[in-house]
């Protein structure tokens, strides 16, 4: 499940990995890929179908899943990026209606995103680097209060 922490020294880390009810649907759906195969053409195809079907399940939420959000004294990353806090502005966690609104029509399509659907919050971090195309990185977060203190707490200095 989301394993999120706050540690002393404006730390925090968590992984969006996917909810438990999806992986129950995997489940569900591999028992019924074997059973629609394995009537008609046998036990040996239906473990083959749901055996593929399994692995590419797993592949699949495993990297999906595995997208890290963490923060540290010197550094924000989200995803496969990473930005240092020097050129990070505003923190503002969003929840509800707001969350959604930020991903859909209020996006800007030049923010940097870590979308993850099954995540009920956000936190949009404005950025102060002139160079950077993005003007902000939309993180999907289990804690958007929790991630916006973190990345407020013993910030840098901003000019």
């Amino acid at each position: 499940m989301g394993d999120a922490r706050v540690d002393a020294g404006a730390g925090y880390r968590e992984r969006l990995s996917v909810p438990v009810r999806w992986w129950i649907i995997a489940a569900a759906a591999v028992l019924t890929l074997w059973v629609i195969t394995a009537v008609p053409a046998g036990n040996v195809a239906g473990f083959a179908v749901a055996g593929v079907a399994a692995v590419l399940l797993l592949v699949l939420f495993i990297r999906y899943g595995g997208a890290v959000v963490e923060v540290d004294a010197q550094k924000l990353r989200a995803g496969r990026a990473s930005i240092e806090r020097t050129y990070l502005g505003e923190a503002e966690p969003l929840t509800g209606e707001a969350a959604r609104n930020a991903f859909g029509r209020d996006c800007d399509p030049a923010a940097y995103l870590v979308l993850r659907s099954y995540l009920p919050g956000a936190v949009r971090v404005k950025l102060t680097d002139p160079r950077d195309p993005a003007p902000y990185w939309l993180i999907a977060t289990r804690n958007p209060e929790r991630l916006a203190a973190a990345l407020t707490a013993d910030s840098v200095a901003r000019s």
